[in-house]
């Protein structure tokens, strides 16, 4: 008897994963080892103009065409998607692009990798400055062959005379190996580039490869091994280094110790700088005893920290913001809630969350002289760049940063510490230095998404119309990094802006109501060498304003006995997209109407729940229907499946975009049900896996998709936008469950048994 084929996620959870080893980027592309002739080097420290062709891609002797972007691949597949969009372009076969990624010396500064906007961004960027190329190959072709532009087509980087195919010239014979020299108009800066916008791109129905499921560039060296992660940098000469933190938040070094380590072999030096404390040895393994056994007297915290999460959201509520935004007002709230039959009043919290990196932060710095080069997996090149600049005393373009793929960061590496380390540590030996974060280091230093504490105030008249809207947020500001240096910086001096940036976006709601106000109010926070100072975690805010503002909308729908996805739809008739998604998900999930919460269900000790939520960002649209069982006896939520429906626009690689997807889902599911930073007054408690637990390859749901391709629409980002529905939906099943609400994440056993009980937590 044939036994019965295992399925991936049935073979991850019996075997626990198999992790298995990917070449995206050759690490000296033959383009760059063949060379190009002619005009100035294509390698520039100061960073690549917009207005050179030549900054943009290139093509070889052979016809493989380079593609030069600062914009990285987090592991997400964007590097694959923005080869797909230049191939298009320039129609050339999809095995003949190579991307060459986040180097500075290679790149034109196109802004961080960040908040879902590579494709929405970057892509353009890249489509118009591969359709300038082939407006420029065509045109050359043109003049050898002896025949009009319009009159000659080309397939896989070889243009012919239309009328007669034998005629022909192949890309590589026009400008194989040399530099096209040849300007386009550009403006703005970053992401806000705009390149050769004369050029006219080919119409979205000439596509064949956007919109098609070509498989990533980086499995196979993935698969093999092969791929150059950042932690598998090593170069000629290289030390090891590690960084000594203070076991209470600000505190400083009185007194190191330097005797307590000499019987340490294979110690090269220790190196302090105000107060950042770092170690140097032969090997890792004595960079780590050393970095352990260095005795250090620190000097007592400046001032109090927190106590905990319930501290924490005290100082939310009851601290001045030093901003208050109105992220969107219209009509008269006041009056909104006045005139309502019923009103609703709510609080809802959102934890302090870790990225929790698999790996942890890595780089490797090389400073030698007025010279610096750095290794990393930073999502923002330059900005990485310009900081170790300024940390060393260098010129900008006197720093070269190449980008090497950490382990999935979300948000984590664009305030990325760990060049810093590295480059003081470099310098202070006069060798390259490697330096990685223990684990206890990351989950304890590591910035973290900040919580959230928002209150909104609702209203209904006697049909059940929603007659106000008022939404206010109390959060910390994420501490951009263009504008707050990193840990070593801080330790040496540097000072961050104490406040930060006020808090972008409003409510996270799509719906159209007539009475409408969302208020973001920024507290300010210690950030000073803080292990609890925050940056932009997956969706930055998004979770947690989701979950405040669906959870509200749900329990107005129960209210007035309307279904959930009914009273939503209600409020979308100006925004078609977003109705088209949630009846997408509605459809797929056979969301059958009825009331909120329904009748007890399940067997024995199991309720059954199932929840909506929907939500945008970067111009996605996703809604999310959860359906969930839970334990009524021990109040474990297990999240059965999440139905799916995404539009993004434009769809480049559906493969890439549902692999992206099902990882938000799986993510925020974990974020969800069980992650919170532990922390007291002396820093945080949470370091390590044990402390603050992710999810299981067992307690994976099943995730449905419905993916809606609008090609008459540009892509819209996402990286990140499936991420964010997930607690509402989860949490309104609960809701529909139990008749219980959940107002504070993440939703354990005991809050879910309280709001059993108590009918809401």
């Amino acid at each position: 008897m044939t036994p019965p084929a295992l399925s991936r996620r049935e073979l991850l959870k019996a075997t626990g994963g198999l992790l298995v080893g990917f070449k995206l980027f050759e690490p000296v592309p033959r383009l760059l080892a063949q060379g190009l002739q002619g005009g100035t080097p294509l390698s520039n420290a100061g960073g690549l103009a917009a207005d050179q062709l030549d900054s943009w891609l290139a093509i070889a002797p052979d016809g493989t065409v380079s593609v030069f972007t600062s914009k990285v691949d987090l592991g997400t597949g964007t590097g694959t998607a923005l080869g797909q969009i230049v191939a298009e372009e320039l129609d050339v076969a999809i095995a003949n692009i190579r991307m060459e990624i986040g180097d500075t010396t290679r790149s034109v500064d196109q802004g961080r990798t960040s908040a879902s906007r590579t494709l929405e961004r970057a892509g353009p960027q890249m489509r118009q400055a591969a359709a300038a190329a082939r407006q420029e190959l065509l045109a050359r072709a043109s003049a050898r062959l002896g025949t009009p532009a319009d009159r000659l087509a080309v397939a896989d980087g070889v243009v012919r005379v239309a009328a007669d195919p034998a005629k022909s010239i192949s890309y590589a014979a026009l400008v194989g190996g040399q530099r096209f020299n040849t300007k386009v108009p550009a403006s703005g800066e970053q992401w806000d580039l705009k390149v050769a916008p004369d050029v006219t791109p080919k119409h979205p129905k000439e596509y064949t490869v956007v919109g098609t499921s070509v498989p990533r560039f980086d499995l196979p060296q993935k698969f093999t091994g092969e791929f150059p992660y950042a932690h598998e940098v090593r170069v000629p000469g290289m030390l090891h280094g590690r960084v000594v933190r203070p076991p209470v938040v600000n505190s400083k070094p009185a007194r190191v110790d330097e005797t307590s380590i000499r019987g340490i072999p294979d110690m090269v030096k220790v190196v302090q700088e105000g107060s950042f404390v770092g170690v140097v040895a032969q090997t890792e393994w004595a960079a780590i005893r050393a970095a352990r056994a260095l005795k250090v007297t620190w000097s007592p915290p400046p001032g109090q920290f927190p106590a905990g999460p319930d501290a924490m959201y005290d100082y939310l509520r009851n601290t001045r913001g030093f901003t208050e935004r109105v992220g969107v007002e219209n009509g008269n709230v006041a009056a909104g809630l006045t005139g309502a039959a019923r009103r609703f009043e709510a609080t809802y919290r959102w934890p302090f969350q870790m990225h929790g990196m698999i790996a942890p932060s890595c780089a490797v710095a090389d400073v030698q002289g007025d010279k610096a080069t750095i290794w990393s997996g930073s999502q923002a090149p330059f900005i990485t760049r310009n900081g170790v600049a300024r940390l060393l005393g260098l010129r900008d373009e006197n720093v070269h940063f190449i980008y090497r793929e950490g382990s999935g960061c979300f948000g984590r590496l664009e305030p990325d510490d760990a060049p810093e380390d590295a480059a003081l540590l470099s310098r202070a030996v006069g060798r390259p230095v490697r330096v990685q974060w223990m684990r206890d280091d990351e989950h304890g230093w590591e910035p973290k998404g900040p919580p959230q504490l928002i209150t909104i105030r609702s209203g209904l008249d006697g049909q059940g119309r929603v007659t106000a809207w008022d939404y206010v947020e109390r959060t910390l500001p994420w501490t951009d990094a263009r504008l707050s240096p990193m840990l070593a910086s801080r330790q040496t001096g540097i000072r961050p802006d104490e406040n930060g940036l006020p808090i972008g976006g409003n409510d996270g709601t799509p719906y159209a109501f007539e009475h409408r106000k969302a208020t973001l109010v920024a507290i300010p926070w210690m950030m000073n060498a803080n292990p609890l100072r925050t940056a932009n975690l997956r969706a930055p805010y998004g979770q947690g304003r989701c979950f405040a503002s669906e959870s509200q909308m749900d329990e107005m729908a129960a209210a007035a006995s309307i279904d959930p996805v009914e009273f939503r739809l209600r409020y979308l008739a100006a925004n078609t997209r977003a109705a088209d998604v949630l009846r997408a998900a509605a459809e797929r999930a056979g969301w059958q109407a009825r009331r909120s919460p329904r009748a007890p269900g399940g067997t024995g000790t199991t309720a059954a729940g199932r929840g909506v939520a929907i939500s945008g960002l970067a111009g996605t649209l996703v809604a999310q229907i959860a359906d969930i069982d839970i334990d009524r006896s021990t109040g474990r939520i297990a999240v059965k499946k999440i139905t799916v429906a995404h539009d993004c626009g434009i769809i480049v690689n559906p493969d890439g975009l549902r692999n992206q997807i099902e990882g938000n889902v799986i993510q925020s599911v974990s974020r969800s049900l069980m992650e919170e930073v532990g922390f007291d007054s002396a820093g945080v408690k949470s370091l390590d896996w044990t402390s603050y637990p992710i999810i299981r390859f067992r307690d994976i749901p099943d995730v449905d998709i419905v993916l809606i391709d609008r090609r008459e629409m540009p892509p819209f980002g996402a990286g990140e936008a499936s991420s964010i529905a997930t607690a509402a939906a989860s949490a309104n099943a609960g809701f529909d469950a139990l008749g219980g609400r959940l107002r504070q994440a993440p939703f354990t056993p005991e809050r879910v048994l309280r709001a059993l009980r108590a009918g809401a937590v």
